[in-house]
């Protein structure tokens, strides 16, 4: 389960987050493009744009839920 007290700084305020036990997959960008992406420095992934759409929030919750490390949480 992901930790909001261990969550990258990069991520955009609100509800979904990547915590630092990111293995930098890649899975979330892919399941949800419009949301998450790979950090500048190549180190993890983060949410750069917190869901607006129905199908945006749904992409997110799919990618929170394939997290192979649980390092995606929504606080929402």
């Amino acid at each position: 389960m992901a930790d909001s007290n261990n969550k990258w700084e990069d991520n955009t305020a609100g509800s979904f987050y990547v915590d630092k036990d990111c293995i930098i997959c890649t899975l979330c960008a892919d399941l949800a493009p419009h949301s998450f992406k790979e950090s500048k420095d190549e180190t993890h992934d983060h949410v750069y744009k917190q869901p607006e759409t129905d199908q945006e929030l749904q992409a997110a919750k799919d990618a929170m839920e394939q997290c192979p490390v649980d390092a995606i949480g929504d606080d929402g």
